[in-house]
């Protein structure tokens, strides 16, 4: 499995746990994964382009009414994965 799909397989797994749940233990495996994905060496392109990969997914199969709580939700999800690269970038 490569690096990719194996940040896909977690990603998606997550993302479906914290669109399940809503809990902050969910945000915080987020958190983790995009720690992760920084620490080896995953751009931050790949890491959106995953995001939206398996957003797309969850779109596809999800009712009309739900796509706005499940936007929200995405949104919340990358921010959290998103926030080391954003640590990284600001420095100490």
């Amino acid at each position: 499995m490569t690096a990719r799909e194996t940040l896909l397989r977690d990603y998606r797994a997550a993302f479906l746990r914290y669109l399940s749940r809503h809990e902050e233990s969910a945000l915080d495996t987020g958190y983790r994964l995009g720690r992760g994905a920084l620490a080896g060496g995953r751009s931050l392109l790949d890491v959106v382009q995953v995001h939206h990969e398996v957003l797309t997914e969850v779109l596809r199969d999800s009712p009309a009414e739900e796509v706005p709580l499940i936007a929200r939700s995405a949104s919340d999800f990358l921010l959290e994965v998103l926030a080391s690269y954003d640590m990284a970038r600001r420095g100490p």
